[in-house]
């Protein structure tokens, strides 16, 4: 117990700190497509000036630009690209009406095979030539004139070419830059990227107010053999890095040299960004949308909010209106979330003092041999070989953290920790029932417990018990917190695995340990070995109907576990959105329903039947239906990029409400029962 006092201490400890740094990385960079404002002025006939200035007014801090393209260049009358198939077979159409162009051709200057490339504006045609030489090289790239018109040959397939990669765009950085914004660069890495490919990225960057560099495509620039020198470069400059999280909303896109550009450049350097994905925002209400950013940025940590613009317009309302609202109501529901707004924030860079780590790894060493005495009389009647149990547990545990690894010791004791605690709060309520049983059994003052208790004593003594067993569920979720805490875990780049499994296994646990302690079987007999019991109630004949509600409850059960972890192994329900959204609204944190609506009433419920003395099949059923509860609370924090204050938040925020409905139900079983018993 002072072993587990003392780990625990450390764990709040560890809590204490992460809070801070939590609270400390609150700034987000709220931002759009440059692009994707652009079509929005053409397509609504504004000036895109005047559509700069109201997304800056409506909240939005950065633009995304991206490489340019050959494709969109050619369409925005830029640079024109034409194959030299396509100009030969106007010149012999008779389209081909200008003398020079006519005269190279006859000249045998045009190849059919090659692509051609003249200015429609000079900065993107320089740039365009520039990039080429960089991507292609100049054996493949060739300039001449025509009558004094600079021309670029290149030496590439056409389609290919029109979308291949140019680099960042002077003209669109200038546009952005002018009107106040910062700029997310997405730049995509070249084919056999060379020190001169990273430099002349950085080169194009030079001079203007980029926030943070988030990769398009599936790769970082400088990947391969050039990533350390890409980091010396952002590190000159002080810039971030945006890891986009994937879809799924699990970890992030994979791009190829991500983790060892990561490694190198500081986890102190990364934000997290997310985009709702292209096919599902149009499906998307606005105010569901908006709502999803508030839980996107309170709930993962997400620091760069990538926003996509609604295709079509509100009702009464014109397309550019209805997006200036939803850029404003989105930074007004953040604001009153607590962010500010700007370039992206980061964690620093946070890993807990070793000791701190080894006295969570040992009080959870304690807490494992200490359930084992609670399961084995032998081991519990021999104090001595249990702290040598311990003492060697310990050493074995502490000796990898203190050498500076561990990595798999702390994942092996959020796991315990997950598991075990929640066990052992169950387990001590068992046991303190147990002694209010046998005492008033020995003084032969059963009816008395039975009658004497009013409705409100329940009440009040479920209430008082579930509290305190929370309070015990809830160390494990700050050992479990101890355990994984620091910023590779708030980032995501580590997760915890195995929340299906600590689903299951605390129930586990309590059964057989329910099942040392009380025979479910038959009650008039003392306790039975756990084998037998469960021989016992194989052996039971079974009716139809009872075999139904084993099936029912199966499903119910199976449900639970799919709809448990990171992500759900299927849909949600209509119905429940709409509760999970009510709840969003009601709380500061949703409560997860399996405690509100399922594991803490039983528990009140279990409290209730343990003191009518109901059938111990039916106090064990509740008291699994109460672990599930419980275990919940802990399996909360094992969503490390989750704020550890959220995470508490959530679990009480389930449990008060859970707990009030657990007290209504004991008013109708208290009513029930007494009509039953009168009867």
């Amino acid at each position: 117990m002072i072993a587990i006092a003392v780990g625990f201490f450390a764990a709040l400890v560890i809590a204490g700190q992460r809070y801070f740094v939590e609270t400390n990385n609150n700034q987000v960079d709220m931002v759009v497509d440059l692009v994707n404002l652009t079509e929005l002025a053409e397509r609504e006939g504004v000036e895109l000036d005047s559509v700069l200035q109201q997304a800056k007014e409506a909240g939005i801090t950065s633009l995304a630009v991206y490489d340019s393209r050959l494709e969109r260049l050619t369409s925005e009358g830029k640079v024109f690209a034409l194959s030299g198939s396509d100009i030969i077979e106007n010149y012999y159409s008779g389209n081909l009406l200008n003398d020079l162009w006519r005269q190279t051709i006859e000249y045998g200057l045009i190849n059919p095979s090659r692509v051609y490339i003249i200015a429609g504006e000079l900065k993107s045609y320089e740039d365009t030539k520039e990039a080429l030489l960089q991507r292609l090289g100049k054996e493949r790239v060739k300039i001449f004139t025509v009558g004094g018109m600079e021309v670029i040959e290149v030496k590439a397939q056409y389609e290919e070419l029109l979308t291949m990669p140019l680099g960042m765009p002077h003209d669109e950085m200038d546009i952005v830059r002018s009107a106040g914004f910062n700029i997310v660069a997405r730049p995509m890495n070249f084919t056999k990227c060379t020190a001169a490919n990273v430099q002349f990225f950085f080169d194009r960057i030079e001079n203007y107010p980029v926030s943070e560099i988030v990769f398009d495509g599936p790769e970082v620039l400088g990947a391969p053999d050039y990533i350390d020198l890409f980091v010396d470069k952002m590190k000159e400059r002080n810039l971030t890095f945006g890891v986009i999280e994937h879809f799924t909303q699990l970890q992030f896109y994979p791009q190829k040299g991500m983790e060892y550009l990561v490694d190198k450049l500081g986890k102190d350097k990364v934000a997290r960004l997310y985009v709702i994905p292209k096919d599902e925002q149009p499906k998307l209400p606005m105010d569901t949308a908006i709502a999803r950013w508030s839980t996107t940025d309170r709930e993962r940590n997400i620091r760069i909010n990538l926003l996509r613009i609604y295709e079509k317009p509100e009702y009464g309302m014109t397309l550019l209106e209805t997006n200036m609202k939803y850029f404003g109501e989105v930074r007004k529901i953040l604001e009153s979330d607590g962010f500010t707004f700007g370039k992206a924030s980061t964690f620093e860079d946070y890993y807990p003092s070793v000791i701190l780590r080894v006295l969570v790894i040992i009080g959870t060493v304690a807490a494992g041999v200490l359930y084992l005495s609670l399961l084995s009389r032998r081991l519990n009647r021999n104090v001595k070989f249990q702290l040598q149990l311990f003492a060697i547990l310990a050493v074995i545990a502490a000796i990898p953290l203190l050498m500076g690894a561990g990595g798999k010791v702390r994942v092996l004791a959020a796991f315990m920790s997950a598991n075990l605690f929640p066990a052992l709060a169950i387990i001590w309520q068992l046991d303190l029932l147990r002694v209010i049983q046998y005492k008033f059994s020995v003084q032969n003052r059963e009816s008395h417990l039975r009658e004497n208790l009013s409705t409100f004593q329940l009440i009040w003594i479920s209430l008082f018990a579930i509290t305190v067993t929370s309070l015990l569920s809830l160390m494990g979720a700050f050992y479990l917190s101890g355990a994984l805490s620091d910023v590779s875990y708030f980032l995501e780049f580590e997760i915890f695995r195995g929340i299906k499994l600590t689903f299951i296994l605390p129930i586990i646990l309590v059964a057989i340990a329910f099942l040392r302690r009380f025979n479910v079987v038959d009650e008039v007999r003392k306790t039975v070995p756990v084998p037998q019991q469960i021989k016992e109630i194989l052996d039971k004949p079974v009716s139809v109907k009872a075999l139904l509600a084993v099936f029912v409850v199966m499903g119910a059960f199976v449900v639970l576990i799919a709809r448990s972890g990171h992500t759900s192994g299927m849909p949600v329900s209509g119905f429940e959105i709409k509760v999970r959204a009510m709840l969003e609204n009601l709380f500061y944190a949703r409560p997860r329903t399996k405690e509100i609506f399922f594991g803490h009433p039983a528990f009140m419920l279990m409290m209730a039947a343990f003191l009518n003395r109901f059938p111990r099949i039916i106090c064990f059923l509740l008291v699994i239906a109460a672990t599930i509860g419980q275990s919940s609370m802990v399996e909360t924090f094992a969503h490390m990029r989750t704020p550890i204050f959220m995470s508490l938040m959530r679990g009480l925020d389930g449990l008060i409400p859970g707990a009030i409905i657990g007290a209504v139900l004991i008013v109708f079983l208290q009513i029930f029962y007494r009509n039953l018993r009168r009867e």
